[in-house]
């Protein structure tokens, strides 16, 4: 960190203006605690209060963020006089603050805090529902949540479409303007790539994963996995929850879930290899930046890239079982003794319309991602409403993938998203996955043995590759910026859809395009 010398009255608005971050950020770690034990173990029957409790504090949080001093600090700070007597990393952290406050400075308290609770108890709700297969039970949450994003929407403001606030949210400076090209671009390419492979494609042997699996050999082979491939399990842990999600409470406390399923071993093992994608970015931050706001990754596109590089790029590719099958056959030598190593590593690939996105292949999870956003937009602009989801859904699952779900459990119900508000969320993923392809051509690129390495169990050296170039740097660049510094430009969707067509067309014998 570079040293500045700074006169007085701008070190003490300094000194305050750490102290707040620091109070903030530790709130965060405390809700991030919160928010994991209300997903993982807490019982039922405490959970209403629970979700109470936890609005309560994430209130308190957010009135600290728009507070008096907040502005003032800010206001300091950011002026003409003193910005440029601050380090990058100073003002990295006004960034973050300025960008949040501005936004969300008109928002009332009252507001705020019912909206917390609402989406705590909505979590609940959407369990219930989806293990019921009864959407109706959840309906009334979401319709009240679609009802405060929209209104969220109109108090951060947007340009161009309302849509625009939300995916700020999560992506800084995305927009539907910038979103829709790109997946374009993408729909297109993998809608005519998944024809070719239907109707040319040489079939895999998908029915090997048609065999029970047992769920306590997954678990041993899923920490067998973990710490080669990166995470430190001294600084973070494993468990189990319905939908599998990572949870930072600081640097050295990241947290993993993942789902076990008897008669899916992939869904597991690959759920796993994904969380650990965000859990070895975290992990991997420069601990200067700890108890401050700079001390996650810089946006969820960014995020998604990572663990979808993992689970992907590296966790279904040919040298990556060239290194683990061997293990996994003795963890499961019944269910594999008669399966070659090439067999298997197609089968992990095979490409087949699903109803499940978390479970979908790596082709046809952009096509998932599409319904999602679609039907986000149309929500927030008004064109469509809540109650008519379930209908709308279904369509497009017809429309993209050829497919039309059985129940609402296995359709519009399926994601835990839009119960905690995050709508503008989804197109993340697939933005991962752009990233994630653009991320890979460099890679491949600057580390001529990247292949060899993986082949040969030398994780490190791809993780040591990723965490100088983007992990360490937590929320010090935004996205594009990071972007940019990889890879030499902005996100280009070719390298995906180029990336795709390769791999397919060899994985199904297919000639390329």
């Amino acid at each position: 960190m570079e040293q500045t010398t700074v006169k007085q009255p701008l070190q003490n608005a300094l000194e305050q203006f750490q102290a707040l971050d620091q109070k903030i950020t530790h709130y965060y770690s405390i809700i991030g605690l919160a928010d994991w034990d209300q997903k993982v173990m807490a019982p039922k029957k405490g959970r209403n209060v629970f979700a109470k409790a936890a609005g309560t504090l994430r209130t308190e949080v957010f009135k600290l963020s728009v507070s008096e001093e907040m502005g003032s600090l800010l206001d300091t700070l950011s002026a003409s006089e003193n910005i440029s007597a601050l380090d990058e990393v100073t003002k990295a952290k006004v960034r973050e603050y300025k960008s949040y406050y501005q936004k969300s400075k008109s928002i009332p308290a009252e507001f705020f805090q019912e909206y917390a609770i609402l989406t705590g108890q909505a979590n609940d709700a959407w369990e219930e529902a989806r293990e019921d297969n009864d959407f109706a039970k959840f309906l009334p949450f979401l319709e009240k949540i679609v009802e405060y994003k929209r209104k969220f929407a109109e108090i951060y403001g947007y340009k161009d479409h309302p849509y625009d606030a939300l995916l700020d949210e999560f992506e800084p400076g995305l927009t539907v303007k910038i979103l829709d090209p790109l997946f374009a671009k993408l729909r297109e390419a993998s809608v005519n790539l998944l024809n070719r492979i239907q109707k040319h494609g040489k079939q895999t042997r998908n029915e090997i994963f048609e065999q029970t699996f047992s769920i306590e050999k997954q678990k041993d082979f899923n920490r067998f996995i973990l710490p080669i491939i990166g995470f430190d399990m001294e600084a973070g842990r494993l468990d189990e929850t319905v939908h599998p999600f990572a949870q930072t409470v600081n640097i050295g406390d990241v947290r993993l879930t993942t789902r076990y399923l008897e008669n899916n071993v992939r869904s597991a093992l690959f759920g796993t290899i994904h969380e650990a994608g965000h859990g070895i970015y975290e992990q991997q931050i420069n601990p200067e930046f700890e108890e401050s706001v700079l001390q996650s990754g810089t946006s969820f596109g960014i995020h998604e890239s990572q663990s979808r590089f993992l689970e992907n790029m590296i966790g279904r590719s040919k040298e990556f079982w060239s290194y683990f099958y061997p293990t996994l056959q003795e963890y499961f030598p019944t269910q594999l003794a008669h399966v070659s190593k090439d067999e298997f590593y197609r089968a992990v690939n095979t490409v087949s319309p699903s109803f499940i996105r978390v479970e979908a292949d790596e082709l046809t999870y952009n096509l998932h991602i599409m319904v999602r956003y679609e039907i986000e937009k149309a929500l927030i602009s008004g064109e469509i409403e809540a109650k008519d989801l379930p209908e709308i859904w279904n369509k497009k699952m017809q429309d993209y993938l050829g497919i039309t779900p059985l129940s609402d459990t296995e359709g519009v119900l399926q994601d835990v998203h839009w119960s905690f508000g995050g709508i503008g969320y989804f197109p993340s993923y697939s933005l991962g996955n752009l990233y994630a392809a653009q991320i890979l051509r460099t890679i491949e690129k600057v580390l001529p043995e990247f292949k060899s390495h993986i082949e040969n169990g030398r994780f490190d050296v791809i993780q040591g590759w990723l965490k100088e170039n983007i992990h360490q740097y937590g929320k010090l660049y935004t996205p594009n910026e990071i972007i940019v510094k990889v890879s030499g430009e902005e996100l280009n969707a070719d390298y995906l859809v180029d990336y795709l067509e390769e791999k397919y067309s060899e994985v199904y014998g297919l000639e390329e395009k």
